[in-house]
């Protein structure tokens, strides 16, 4: 079957008004037929533009796809048919892309499709795991409360990436932004300090004849310099996207990293529990459910680890004892995960840790922006205040001369 597109049309309503709208099709002649059967005579038809626009029309992230399932849950359980659903969420969005990849799916359950076989056509957006979950919802008839724990799942997902983002961007950002400031001193305001120091005719102080050859040096090849920086970045995430050695060596790296790296531990860990209480919870077998936590731990060494507990788990060892066996994961939620299978209560455990690991994660990343900004106004203020004291010591001597 093709898939389904939104098409733009004018033309002429039963009252013989102009009028426009959009509306989804396949192609063109059906849409026209679609309209003609609502007593709508077409004069021009195209498909919609799905270019690049300003205003709302961006692409479409994690978020957003957050938001879409929250509001399909809300929707459902308040009683809402599916296709009707989909309808409501879409005209409520801002993003139209959002809106058109809403309206796709809907025509294809409306067609007979499945929510997770329309959903799977989109992998972009939906991945294995959002997928296996509606499967799962529609097959046990609770496709409401699931789409409810899918949505509990993405948010929290989504405010941790965010919480580890914030921790490893903000002192990057300030830094950047300190040697941008550093460097537009050292290129455009100590030559004119220069220029009045060359009509003093005296020796000028180490420390400043140090920051002039500094500045002379980037005034020849600042755009060398730029050029390497950023074609370095580029290889790097080009380098990074084609190796998986080199991201499997970037991922234990990051482990190791002081401060850092408990982040991303703890971080890690709570990917995994809060992805196997959401997979477990819903019916998933356990081996089944922890190929699925795998890849949505966000780091090699967890992912390994998983990979080994599963192969246990298959052969009838205890998940406790198989996470134990992998070193990796902290002793509380190995603890955590002993408890609710000797209770019968795996999903709730695994919940609880995941909401502990969280906060601990929140917590961490407070302290380590609390930490890094004294830290960081140290270093702006020896770079920024370094350079003012080498462009004013000269004038300094100079009147203590004068006033001699």
């Amino acid at each position: 079957m093709a898939e389904s597109a939104i098409f733009v049309w004018e033309g002429v309503d039963k009252q013989g008004k102009k009028a426009k709208g959009e509306i989804a099709s396949s192609n063109t002649a059906i849409a026209r037929a679609q309209l003609r059967s609502q007593g709508i005579n077409a004069t021009k038809v195209r498909k919609k533009s799905t270019g690049f626009s300003f205003g709302g029309g961006g692409s479409i992230k994690p978020a957003d796809i957050s938001l879409f399932t929250r509001q399909m849950a809300t929707m459902m359980k308040a009683g809402v048919p599916l296709v009707q659903a989909f309808e409501i969420v879409a005209e409520g969005l801002d993003k139209p892309k959002l809106g058109e990849l809403i309206r796709t799916v809907r025509n294809d359950v409306s067609s007979g499709n499945s929510f997770a076989i329309a959903l799977r056509k989109h992998p972009k957006y939906f991945d294995e795991l959002f997928c296996n979950l509606v499967d799962a919802g529609e097959q046990s008839g609770s496709l409401e409360t699931m789409l409810e724990r899918i949505a509990t799942y993405k948010e929290k997902t989504e405010s941790l990436k965010a919480k580890v983002k914030k921790a490893m961007t903000y002192p990057i950002a300030v830094l950047v932004i300190a040697m941008i400031v550093s460097g537009i001193l050292l290129i455009k305001v100590v030559p004119q300090f220069q220029d009045v120091f060359a009509g003093f005719g005296a020796e000028l102080p180490a420390f400043t004849l140090f920051v002039i050859g500094i500045s002379e040096f980037l005034q020849a090849y600042w755009l060398y310099i730029l050029v390497g920086i950023v074609g370095a970045v580029w290889a790097f995430a080009q380098a990074r996207r084609r190796s998986k050695a080199l991201r499997d060596a970037i991922d234990r790296l990051s482990l190791k990293m002081p401060v850092a790296g408990n982040i991303i531990e703890k971080s890690s860990v709570a990917r995994f529990a809060r992805t196997l209480a959401t997979t477990f919870a819903a019916g998933v077998p356990l081996v089944d459910a922890l190929n699925s936590v795998a890849g949505a731990t966000g780091n090699c060494v967890y992912t390994n680890a998983v990979y080994r507990v599963r192969d246990d788990v298959s052969t009838g060892q205890q998940l406790n004892f198989s996470m134990r066996n992998t070193g990796v994961f902290p002793n509380m939620i190995v603890q955590m995960v002993a408890i609710g299978e000797e209770a019968g209560a795996l999903d709730d455990m695994l919940a609880k840790s995941a909401d502990y690991y969280e906060e601990q994660v929140d917590n961490a990343v407070d302290n380590l922006t609390a930490l890094m900004e004294p830290m960081i106004m140290s270093v702006l203020g020896v770079l920024i205040g370094g350079l003012i004291i080498a462009m004013y010591l000269p004038i300094f001597q100079l009147g203590a001369v004068v006033g001699g």
